[in-house]
């Protein structure tokens, strides 16, 4: 089935990001802060996934005519939903859980929490059939 290739297709992408996601905010974090590093390593994740499910995930539903920045900031435009459960989960996370991992924690618990949203966003609103 399409839909099950795509949406695993999807989660792999998605622990690419995660691991742009982490190891960035770990590198900007003492700079930075918990917070403020988690928006700037989110964005590079975020657009790091966008690049591997144009070239992979979603492959066949790009078009060659539309604006490629168009489509990326349509990207992180409809990822809107996904990354503010994402953020969320990532504070929760961050003030429930203590030690030197929970960072990274965070950003897994807010990666699930997110996944959904950002599929059913990317499929149907920026990778649509053509």
């Amino acid at each position: 089935m399409k839909l099950g290739r795509e949406f695993l297709s999807f989660a792999v992408v998605g622990v690419i990001g995660l691991v742009v996601d982490v190891v960035l905010l770990y590198l900007l974090a003492p700079m930075l802060g918990w917070y403020v590093a988690r928006v700037i390593s989110f964005l590079a994740a975020a657009t790091t996934t966008w690049a591997f499910n144009r070239r992979y995930t979603f492959a066949t539903r790009v078009s060659a005519k539309g604006s490629i920045w168009r489509e990326y900031f349509s990207y992180l435009a409809t990822m809107v939903a996904g990354a503010v459960l994402n953020y969320g989960a990532y504070v929760l996370t961050l003030h429930w859980v203590e030690g030197r991992w929970a960072a990274a924690l965070g950003v897994a618990v807010g990666s699930i929490a997110g996944m959904g949203a950002n599929f059913l966003s990317a499929r149907f609103l920026v990778f649509r059939s053509k």
